[in-house]
């Protein structure tokens, strides 16, 4: 018998059946959906609604049923239509009628609004020690290479000197709003929507805070129209993922670009790196390139479920079942995206004799030959100037700018005098801007 069967006979066509069935995906959720059945039946219990022996039957079913899943004594019934019904027919079977008394003062509406927050707050959570354990691998990594020194890039193009330490620690802060955001998706979906019914509340004389306390929820929903359509907090953790995604993408392709003999900035050991088929002296980063095109399947969950939500009147469709799926592999890409870059990032030798030549060689010191020139008095706009036609000079040389001999400066500017080659000096370009 469904859940359903009230005006139906409940006897659908198979094909509708199979397209209906959700269990294959929120049987996911299934520790959730006792948790909460936990709760509500507390709930229940406390303000009369269950007499005290029907609620304790049905708690200890439930707690039964979890430890049964989890010593694998139970297997979730895969022909069953979700989750929700699963528990419930396995439940009654256990305790018998009792059991039928679970779902007072429920719909499935609230109940799996319920199980998802629970389950996107516990995901969320894991996420954030993936990313704490990011964060100090790469705090490791840059009080190792404070004063590595390496080439800056502003369209791909060598720009000035700066230490590998700013640039991981511009990594660093990318992840750092990562924590921050997902901490404001959590509060905001830190509401419980327990209590809300199908769409307009319940005539049982129910105390939602009860539940909500004992889900660990901040609160419960303020109005239960909303409690049961609202997936903001599905729609916010996938934006919130996609925009991880897309600084561990950005992450990946400087991995790959200082991976390749054209950088020669980094190399990858043999565990994290793979070879080719036909071409026996090929190292590929597919570790990055994987993570690199992933991005593309989390952002494509986010524009889907906007897709699928932008059209829905309030309150509950069916619609929403879409959106678990999506959830579900955006944050299983997300996890397993940080489960394997954090130990390449513990792993990957960097090169600093080749970073340092590679600052040396691109000029990056112009615009600091030209703070030179303004400190002894010169305009900026006159000092630019005299730079660029400086590194054209040493270009056509097959010179740097360090190693021109002072003659060669002075024909540009009478300002010029030897210590100039300290003021050029690289470590001296980085120091003079606090980065050593």
């Amino acid at each position: 018998m469904k859940l359903w069967s009230g005006r139906t006979s409940g006897e659908i066509n198979p094909a509708l059946e199979a397209f209906n069935r959700s269990i294959g995906f929120d049987g996911r959720m299934v520790k959730e959906d006792i948790q909460g059945s936990l709760a509500h039946a507390a709930m229940l219990g406390q303000c009369g609604i269950l007499s005290p022996e029907d609620a304790e039957a049905v708690k200890g079913g439930l707690h039964g049923i979890l430890a049964d899943l989890e010593s694998g004594a139970l297997a979730i019934d895969r022909t069953a239509e979700d989750v929700h019904t699963f528990i419930e027919a396995e439940l009654t079977r256990r305790i018998g009628e009792a059991g039928k008394r679970l779902h007072t003062g429920r719909s499935r509406n609230d109940q799996v609004a319920c199980d998802l927050r629970l389950y996107a707050k516990s995901a969320l959570d894991a996420l954030q020690k993936r990313l704490g354990a990011l964060r100090d691998t790469l705090d490791r990594r840059i009080s190792e290479h404070k004063a590595t020194v390496m080439p800056g890039y502003t369209h791909l193009q060598r720009a000035q000197p700066v230490t590998l330490a700013l640039h991981l620690g511009a990594w660093r802060e990318m992840l750092s709003r990562d924590v921050s955001r997902i901490g404001g998706a959590v509060d905001r979906m830190d509401e419980c929507p327990l209590g809300a019914g199908a769409l307009a509340g319940v005539t049982y004389p129910i105390d939602r805070s009860i539940t909500a306390r004992a889900l660990g929820f901040a609160r419960p929903c303020g109005n239960p129209m909303d409690a049961v359509s609202d997936r903001d907090f599905v729609l916010e953790t996938l934006s919130v993922l996609s925009v991880l995604m897309v600084h561990l993408s950005r992450m990946s392709e400087e991995v790959v670009l200082w991976c390749s003999s054209e950088f020669g900035f980094a190399s990858l050991p043999d565990g994290f790196a793979t070879g080719s088929s036909i071409m026996p002296q090929k190292k590929n980063p597919d570790l990055c390139e994987l993570i690199r095109g992933k991005s593309g399947r989390v952002f494509g969950h986010l524009v889907g479920t906007l897709t699928m939500m932008k059209g829905l009147p309030l309150a509950y469709n069916k619609d929403m079942q879409e959106d678990k799926e999506a959830l579900f592999d955006a944050l299983d890409t997300v996890s397993a995206c940080l489960e394997a870059f954090t130990p390449m990032m513990a792993a990957i030798t960097f090169r600093p004799e080749r970073m340092r030549a590679a600052a040396a060689e691109g000029f990056l010191n112009a615009t600091d030959c030209a703070d030179y020139l303004v400190g002894k008095g010169l305009p900026f706009r006159e000092a630019y100037r005299i730079a660029g036609a400086l590194v054209k000079e040493c270009a056509g040389r097959g010179e740097t700018l360090e190693t021109l001999p002072i003659g060669e400066f002075q024909k540009h500017s009478v300002l010029f005098d030897t210590d100039v080659y300290d003021s050029l000096n690289l470590e001296t370009c980085v120091k003079r801007r606090g980065l050593l």
